[in-house]
């Protein structure tokens, strides 16, 4: 069997489930490409596309941390938001980007909460805009 499960799952719904042939994600340590019979684990996942393969087709997702579950033949993203690249609306992302570059460039360090909160709405307008895009294929 060359195939496993994935399942994408945020708290509001089911986003993607479909015997894939491979999954790669970016974990807090870095890439990591899962294959049928992958050895389970539990990992974070970054702010950042993921590509999934799939009948000889690529397709990437807009994943906004949580974690993969990785099981003998099911892999399980639980993530806090995850958008398809025909889900994800450009013009607004674009926005955002442009929003969250600026509050970066107009504060100070001292101000760490604020700061962080724009390098991740950040992080999160570029993935949208890369899996829209179809650049956020690795």
């Amino acid at each position: 069997m060359n195939t496993f499960l994935l399942e994408i799952v945020t708290p509001e719904h089911l986003v993607y489930s479909k015997q894939v042939n491979s999954l790669t994600v970016r974990g807090v340590n870095g890439e990591l490409g899962i294959l049928p019979g992958h050895i389970p684990l539990v990992t974070p996942l970054q702010v950042a596309p993921l590509s999934v393969k799939a009948d000889g087709v690529t397709v990437s997702i807009a994943v906004h941390g949580g974690f993969v579950e990785v099981h003998k033949d099911k892999v399980t993203v639980l993530a806090e938001s995850a958008e398809l690249p025909k889900d994800i609306d450009v013009e607004r992302a674009e926005a955002a980007k442009e929003r969250a570059e600026r509050r970066l460039k107009l504060q100070s360090k001292q101000d760490e909460i604020d700061h962080r909160r724009a390098e991740l709405a950040l992080q999160r307008a570029v993935t949208r805009i890369k899996v829209s895009t179809g650049k956020g294929q690795q």
